[in-house]
């Protein structure tokens, strides 16, 4: 059985790392900030300006003002801070912020990532993606193995209008978790299968070329 959204973002969640600035993308991603193992000191960022972003809250502690980059109200945690929008955008660009969690419409065996648009269809911003992939040490994408048609999202290339060339780390499907080589360039790898998925229904289901790792033939 596939991993749920919930389960892709508690596997993400593992790649956080005690004293990690992390930024948290829109869909999946938002729901890792929940999942900061218990010990572990971890500030998400935000583009739109909040430094120490906190769970999100229960009904009753809404406040409008309050919103992360997908708009989604969220809450502030003791010794937050807030700052404009440029001076979170330098942040990122200073390379400063160590993980960054992203959705993707497609991810490429060479670790190209597109995320922003659909050509024909309403754009509602562009977002912070480009600027995320470009500044930030380490770029994790989680995204469904396959869209609404079946059609694998893993793709030897990218059709649609790329966010950054050679860009992602480390891929999270609901089939399986990939690790890309995207600065020595010898491709993806297979890390581990989702429980009750085979590896044929995985390869079955994927466009891109990968290598098996360890332990999973």
């Amino acid at each position: 059985m596939a991993w749920n959204r919930d389960e892709m973002a508690e596997r993400a969640a593992r790649e956080l790392r005690d004293g990690y600035y992390v930024n948290l993308g829109i869909g999946i991603p938002t729901l890792v900030g929940n999942m900061v193992p218990e010990g572990m000191t971890v500030t998400l960022q935000s583009e739109n300006g909040l430094l120490g972003i906190g769970p999100f809250p229960y009904e009753g502690e809404l406040d409008p003002d309050l919103i992360n980059a997908g708009k989604q109200t969220i809450t502030d945690l003791p010794g937050s801070s807030y700052f404009s929008s440029a001076d979170s955008f330098a942040m990122i660009r200073g390379g400063h912020v160590h993980l960054s969690i992203l959705g993707g419409m497609e991810v490429s065996q060479n670790g190209d990532l597109a995320n922003w648009m659909v050509p024909g269809k309403m754009i509602k911003g562009m977002g912070g993606a480009m600027d995320l992939v470009a500044g930030v040490r380490r770029i994790v994408v989680v995204m469904d193995h396959c869209d609404k048609t079946g059609e694998s999202k893993f793709k030897p290339e990218c059709s649609l209008p790329l966010t950054g060339k050679g860009v992602v780390d480390m891929l999270i499907t609901d089939l399986g978790v990939f690790e890309i080589d995207r600065r020595g360039g010898t491709g993806a790898t297979l890390l581990e299968i989702a429980p009750g998925v085979s590896l044929d229904e995985l390869t079955s289901k994927t466009q891109a070329a990968f290598a098996i790792g360890p332990g999973l033939t």
